[in-house]
C-alpha cells in the first residue's frame, strides 16, 4: 500500500497547523487528518469523532507502527513542501 496523493490545507492556529487528505493506491481516500504542533514537535493526528463522554475516538487509523510511520513521513514532507512553496 502506498500513499499516492497528499493534499495539505494549512491553517494559522497555535497548535493545529493543517488539515490533510491522503489517497492510498489511487483508490481510497482518508480526509481530516490533522497536523498538530505538540510538545515534541509536529505529528499527524488521525481523523476522529467526539463521543458522548467528551473523549475522541479515531475513525480511521493504521494498525501498526510501520504504517503509521510511513503515513507520518509522507504527510509531514508534503506539509513542509506546502509551507516552503507558500513562502516563495
Amino acid at each position: 500500500m502506498q500513499v499516492t496523493e497528499v493534499n495539505v490545507f494549512p491553517v494559522d492556529e497555535e497548535k493545529l497547523k493543517a488539515y490533510v487528505t491522503i489517497t492510498f493506491d489511487n483508490c481510497f481516500v482518508v480526509r481530516d487528518l490533522k497536523i498538530i504542533n505538540g510538545k515534541e514537535g509536529l505529528f499527524v493526528a488521525m481523523p476522529s469523532k467526539k463521543r458522548k463522554d467528551g473523549t475522541f475516538k479515531d475513525t480511521a487509523h493504521p494498525l501498526n507502527n510501520e504504517t503509521r510511520d510511513m503515513i507520518e513521513t509522507v504527510v509531514l514532507s508534503a506539509y513542509e513542501a506546502a509551507i516552503n512553496s507558500s513562502q516563495d
